[in-house]
């Protein structure tokens, strides 16, 4: 999914392996991720993505360049799952990434220029998990229902 004020650009879905960097899109005041070799185009994520960063994610934080040596927007991860937050509300931004220590970041928050993986996808309604670009099918280890 992308954030609704990424939908007047051009989008498309993740696919499992895109290398993506976290942009600020021209003519949006919103962040979020484009491939590497296509910066003008929003990459959009599921719920449940699942991404490696090449290096310790940041994002915005009051105090970051105030007092840099205490770690203010410094997450001390590598790995994400995106996740939607405050679906309820419309006039908010609602893509985040969840970090294994719980945390969640907005992803109009992080600092652009970072990369990551698309490692994994999350498994669809039916159990099984599409690759969307050999058009292959796999059987997924979660159990859904």
């Amino acid at each position: 999914m992308c954030d609704y004020s990424l939908q007047g650009l051009a989008s498309r879905p993740a696919e499992v392996g895109d290398q993506l960097v976290s942009t600020k899109f021209v003519n949006s005041l919103t962040r979020g991720f484009a491939a590497v070799d296509e910066p003008l185009v929003a990459v959009c994520l599921r719920p449940g993505t699942e991404l490696a960063f090449e290096q310790e994610v940041e994002y915005d934080h009051p105090f970051r360049r105030l007092l840099p040596r205490f770690g203010f927007g410094r997450t001390g991860a590598r790995l994400a799952r995106f996740r939607q937050v405050n679906v309820e509300r419309h006039e908010t931004h609602h893509d985040a990434l969840e970090f294994p220590d719980g945390r969640i970041v907005l992803l109009t928050r992080l600092i652009p220029g970072q990369r990551a993986s698309v490692l994994q996808l999350p498994a669809t309604a039916d159990g099984v998990r599409h690759d969307e670009r050999s058009g292959l099918a796999e059987a997924s280890p979660l159990t859904v229902g």
